[in-house]
């Protein structure tokens, strides 16, 4: 029997964190060498759910805080080989994206966001597996002229175009 789950990913509203899955323990420490790699001065935490032997949450990281969120939040979801990436204040997933997906053992990204978010869960007798993520709202409706030079203006302003 399956029976499907909604997590809700639990932090506070300004940090952004990555969700993805992987395929051995080893990505623990290859992420974290990734990371710090990639942005000097990083601030971060990241959790990974092994999905055989002890059937731990593994761990790692350069903030407490951040460590702490990613540990909870991967108890709360629990599916297998899934790991979160929670990034302190001020790091975004635009500057390490890249590099989390070139860890030779991660499969897949579900999401990079600091939206509110759930993961979709299907347990069953055997364990977890992510289905995937909800992240953020429903579309409103379809940008006008206004709404695309206010976008074009955004990515200027934040130093992402020029």
């Amino acid at each position: 029997m399956m029976q499907l789950i909604s997590v809700r990913i639990e932090k506070p509203e300004d940090i952004n964190f990555i969700f993805g899955q992987t395929h051995f323990i080893k990505s623990v420490e290859d992420i974290h060498e990734s990371l710090v790699s990639a942005v000097p001065g990083i601030k971060f935490g990241m959790a990974f759910c092994e999905a055989s032997g002890k059937c731990l949450v593994r761990w790692s990281g350069t903030d407490p805080d951040m460590i702490e969120l990613a540990r909870k939040n991967a108890q709360a979801i629990s599916a297998g080989h899934s790991f979160i990436v929670f990034l302190g204040a001020g790091f975004y997933p635009v500057n390490v994206l890249n590099t989390i997906k070139m860890v030779p053992e991660v499969c897949r990204i579900f999401c990079a966001t600091a939206n509110p978010t759930e993961v979709i869960i299907a347990e069953t007798e055997l364990g977890r597996g992510v289905l995937g993520v909800v992240d953020g709202f429903a579309t409103r409706g379809v940008e006008d002229e206004a709404e695309i030079n206010w976008r074009k203006d955004l990515l200027r302003k934040i130093g992402y175009k020029l």
